[in-house]
């Protein structure tokens, strides 16, 4: 990555803690603050992601009707939305067009870490701020100090989540399963692994798939043989579902603590959802700043429950905006500046600041389903 040593980048840099390489923009030059700013999003609209996509675009749009209307920062926001088609290559399409010819300076998305993976450096090179809302691998945003993420990241939330469960229910001999084709799942697991090693726990076996896979019973079999204290899965939302009834049916009592799992695949699940806890980042029922307006809202708006996904979307504008009223103007450098400046902001996923790389500072959450819903784990 080459680097333009340019005054006013110098000057951008040094406001911010992050260490990175920074070249010169090609989004919009320094300006001052107009009556309305474009915000790039990118969403999976089409394809496997589709469902999550839609719940992440209708949290991002109540937050920009709620801030729009109350006019809690000086310009309006407008989104120009991209469908990255739930693909790799889609999203980098979308960032290339929203920067190259929509001239964005600001991108809300992509969502999955193997997206943002490719996605970010384009951001980076270009000076333009990214900030995807539920991308939870490591090290991502270590690439560059324009980009930022609001999910946790499994390096808070796997060894905080595991000392916890692992403290109440007492499991020493663990087996885990796998998604190999996604960068989020092949992450989560790494990091389960460290954390079992830090805690005395023994891996038993481990088993893998890929996304797309609909059956997962020799996998799940193989483990029920080995006969685990507990399962740890991580996957994508499309095959959570499937996981949990086939592990149901083939009467598999170990307990299953399965990544992000939300409402949506409780409700797909159903019966076999019971008694699975998941290590997230937000509850509809806390009592954190709006949270219980945002849920109301959402629920009115759209005549359904959010889960994580719409929740941490819906934050991520809210952040952005108090970026942007903080901001000295509505060029890329202000506002990554006034990102990266962003301390203990009253959310309704908590009192949020940024880390030193762009990542997400909150309290993690360990759920367990009783009675068909996610609840705290005690």
């Amino acid at each position: 990555m080459s680097i333009a040593a340019t005054a006013a980048l110098i000057i951008g840099f040094s406001a911010c803690d992050r260490v990175s390489q920074i070249i010169q923009p090609t989004a919009p030059q320094t300006r001052g603050k107009s009556d309305e700013i474009a915000i790039g999003v990118v969403l999976n609209l089409t394809g496997p992601f589709a469902a999550v996509g839609q719940l992440e675009k209708q949290g991002f749009e109540l937050a920009l009707d709620e801030i729009n209307n109350a006019r809690l920062t000086y310009p309006r926001l407008k989104f120009i939305i991209e469908d990255d088609m739930s693909t790799v290559a889609g999203a980098v399409d979308a960032f290339n067009k929203l920067i190259h010819q929509a001239g964005v300076s600001v991108i809300l998305g992509p969502g999955p870490s193997s997206a943002v993976q490719e996605t970010f450096p384009i951001a980076q090179e270009n000076g333009v701020v990214a900030i995807s809302p539920t991308s939870g691998a490591r090290g991502l945003s270590a690439i560059g100090d324009f980009v930022f993420r609001i999910a946790l990241t499994t390096d808070v939330v796997v060894p905080k989540g595991i000392k916890a469960t692992q403290t109440k229910l007492g499991y020493q001999r663990v087996a885990t399963l796998y998604n190999e084709t996604d960068l989020f799942s092949t992450d989560r697991d790494e990091a389960s692994r460290a954390a079992f090693i830090a805690n005395g726990v023994e891996v038993l076996t481990t088993e893998v798939f890929q996304s797309g896979d609909t059956d997962f019973s020799a996998q799940l079999t193989r483990i029920k043989k080995v006969n685990p204290d507990a399962i740890f899965v991580s996957a994508a939302p499309p095959e959570k579902p499937d996981i949990l009834i086939q592990a149901h049916e083939l009467g598999i009592s170990a307990s299953i603590i399965m990544s992000s799992l939300t409402n949506v695949e409780v409700e797909a699940a159903g019966a076999a959802a019971e008694g699975t806890i998941t290590f997230t980042s937000w509850l509809s029922t806390d009592d954190t700043p709006g949270n219980q307006t945002f849920v109301q809202n959402y629920n009115a708006t759209f005549g359904t429950m959010p889960n994580v996904f719409a929740a941490a979307s819906y934050a991520a504008v809210y952040i952005l905006a108090e970026a942007i009223k903080n901001a000295e103007s509505t060029d890329s450098i202000s506002i990554r500046d006034a990102l990266a400046n962003i301390r203990d902001l009253d959310t309704i996923l908590g009192t949020f600041s940024f880390d030193a790389n762009g990542d997400a500072l909150y309290a993690p959450k360990v759920l367990i389903v009783k009675n068909g819903e996610l609840q705290p784990f005690e």
